[in-house]
């Protein structure tokens, strides 16, 4: 608003009665809502491209997260029985001598070792795309 009580114009410049009272008509008439529709679909536009973003960007942190406890899982459910069946075998010859006790540990570790190699393979491809 102006001194004299009138709003000013687009440009800073003070309004006649009758400009300002033409503004109000075309206002109230809507004679300017196909700019404002025009804004309003670009800012409905750009909300709804935010949202989709957001929205992948979540749905790549769930399968990641998914991912991840898919590979502890394996990992344990692999790693698991062959820790048992180590165990048994160094407790049944209570000496690391034996042949068996000797391949029971060899096997642990290069299946431990083929598992690392596959988990590390998978992580490096996925960080590649």
């Amino acid at each position: 608003m102006t001194e004299g009580g009138l709003p000013a114009g687009a440009d800073g410049a003070k309004q006649t009665g009758s400009s300002a009272g033409q503004d109000l008509i075309s206002a109230a008439a809507g004679f300017r809502g196909n700019r404002e529709s025009s804004v309003a679909d670009r800012t409905r536009g750009v909300v709804s491209t935010s949202i989709g973003v957001m929205k992948q960007q979540q749905a790549g942190r769930k399968r990641s997260r998914a991912l991840a406890l898919a590979a502890v899982l394996v990992v344990l459910l692999i790693l698991g029985p062959l820790v048992w069946w180590a165990t048994e075998t160094l407790i049944e010859e209570e000496r690391l001598t034996g042949l068996t006790a000797q391949l029971s540990i060899l096997i642990f570790f290069l299946s431990g070792a083929l598992l690392a190699a596959a988990l590390l393979a998978g992580w490096v491809r996925h960080n590649r795309s």
